[in-house]
């Protein structure tokens, strides 16, 4: 598989903190046929939860917001990362953001279990087009 970068644009949700509230919008957003390549959900407070969302056609995810009143922000943009895992598979990236002076403000990988591996990267947007360029995308 080697490895694969792609620019992604995501949207942020705000919603209550409570049971079923990222049931309900994963529903909404499979009944509408929006594809996900990637979804997080984080705390922003004692009572509302941050799901960012990275779908795989924006369009697709705008229409189903339309349709069912959900509020985003965005879109903004990140890196999506895929590869095979290996000890230090994240360290060239790294390396070749360190030299271009571009800070990784944010990341969040997971292993899938079968010798691959998913990591998001995110950068100022400022940085965005030079991170693009020191990643070869």
């Amino acid at each position: 598989m080697g490895i694969t970068i792609r620019r992604v644009e995501y949207f942020n949700a705000t919603v209550k903190d409570r049971p079923g509230e990222a049931y309900r919008l994963l529903t909404q957003l499979a009944t509408a046929e929006v594809n996900l390549l990637a979804f997080n959900a984080v705390p922003v407070g004692p009572e509302q939860t941050q799901l960012v969302i990275f779908p795989e056609s924006v369009e697709s995810l705008v229409r189903a917001a339309e349709q069912t009143g959900l509020i985003l922000t965005g879109p903004q943009r990140a890196f999506l990362i895929q590869g095979d895992d290996k000890l230090g598979a994240l360290v060239d990236l790294h390396r070749k953001l360190a030299d271009a002076q571009i800070n990784v403000y944010a990341s969040s990988g997971v292993t899938d279990g079968s010798g691959g591996y998913g990591y998001i990267l995110y950068v100022r947007s400022e940085h965005y087009e030079d991170a693009a360029c020191a990643l070869g995308v």
